[in-house]
């Protein structure tokens, strides 16, 4: 199952295909007794599709045999001991796709030429995705994370290793003084001026926050040789470039928290600074209104808001409950990526942050 979504991965899965393109969304759950019910749900919602494919006039023979293959081997690839929050399935002729998303998604098939790739948009977003590169002088080790795990990620020529002399730790020898830093040393410097250049071009094609980590010695050069570490987050933890995730987590977490903090307090000033100058748009339909007109700056999204609304001939969104026709439950989704797609900044605050502003607001460009 697939979990991380770049920008060319994206890209791929939104280009035209020929029809049908088959999205399958379904709610999942990570534990007892909630995810009793996901089997069932899964088998049901694939057989609404392979429902939806039999009657559609515009599916030739040939062409349903062949998405019908492709949702059968999607099905047996899905592994419900390790969902999350939400489950998609792509089926196309020739090609299939599962994606596991910690964000919930609707109950939904669609049959069309692209997928529908609107709530792996808004995951993503949600997930806060970032690297960690941890250097020490023999290894420089790069991490994936988000809020929900951290994992090596092998990629861009990562990790970066070199031989060093038998028996040497330099780590150990740095911290207890046995020798003159090795980071002093000038095929140490061009090890780090190589991991720098990597976590250079990664950037460029998968941008995102970048925390690094190692001793104090190992920091300071990588400054002094590279440009890319400059803008990111010191922290001052050596042994992780041969540590393990969780221990990676732990180093970093203090910091995150930091981070998000400072973060959502900007957001709340900047939007309370939009509200006074009058730039401001509040609740789910002005934000909607808004970003349909390319006119969100910033958009703030409590975690777990969500809204269930229809269509008012165009104009506004009024509530609805879930299931009722017409009803469109992953609208907060659909903004997201609408936003996104026109530029803004979304962030994602924890719940009660925005008060009266019901759960979502934006920062208008005019």
């Amino acid at each position: 199952m697939e979990h991380a979504l770049s920008p060319a991965t994206l890209a791929e899965l939104r280009r035209p295909r020929a029809y049908p393109a088959v999205s399958v969304l379904t709610p999942t759950h990570r534990r007892e007794p909630d995810n009793t019910q996901d089997p069932v749900r899964l088998r049901n919602v694939v057989a609404e599709a392979k429902k939806q494919l039999e009657t559609d006039p515009a599916v030739t023979r040939e062409r349903r045999a062949d998405v019908v293959r492709q949702l059968d081997q999607a099905l047996a690839e899905v592994d419900l001991a390790h969902t999350e929050d939400g489950l998609v399935i792509y089926a196309a002729p020739g090609e299939h796709q599962v994606w596991s998303l910690a964000r919930t998604v609707p109950e939904r098939v669609v049959l069309s030429d692209t997928f529908l790739t609107r709530n792996l948009v808004s995951a993503q977003a949600a997930g806060r995705p970032f690297w960690v590169m941890s250097v020490s002088p023999d290894r420089v080790t790069l991490w994936s994370g988000g809020t929900e795990r951290i994992t090596e990620e092998r990629a861009g020529g990562f990790p970066l290793t070199r031989r060093l002399v038998e028996n040497f730790d330099a780590e150990r020898q740095e911290r207890i003084g046995d020798q003159p830093s090795t980071f002093r040393d000038e095929r140490t410097r061009q090890f780090l001026r190589e991991a720098d250049t990597a976590m250079g071009t990664l950037l460029r094609d998968h941008p995102r926050p970048l925390y690094v980590t190692g001793e104090p010695a190992a920091l300071s050069a990588l400054d002094e040789v590279g440009t890319t570490a400059k803008c990111a987050v010191h922290i001052q933890h050596g042994g992780l470039a041969h540590g393990t995730p969780e221990a990676v987590r732990r180093a970093i977490r203090p910091v995150q928290e930091a981070e998000a903090r400072k973060e959502t307090a900007a957001v709340t000033r900047e939007l309370e600074a939009a509200r006074g100058r009058k730039d401001f748009a509040a609740g789910v339909d002005e934000v909607w209104r808004s970003a349909r007109e390319g006119r969100v700056r910033l958009l703030a999204v409590e975690e777990d808001y969500r809204a269930t609304v229809r269509d008012d001939a165009g104009d506004h969104l009024i509530p609805a409950e879930s299931g009722e026709l017409d009803a469109r439950e992953d609208i907060v989704d659909e903004i997201v990526e609408q936003c996104l797609e026109t530029g803004a900044d979304v962030r994602f605050v924890p719940d009660g942050t925005l008060g009266e502003m019901q759960g979502i607001a934006g920062v208008l460009r005019y």
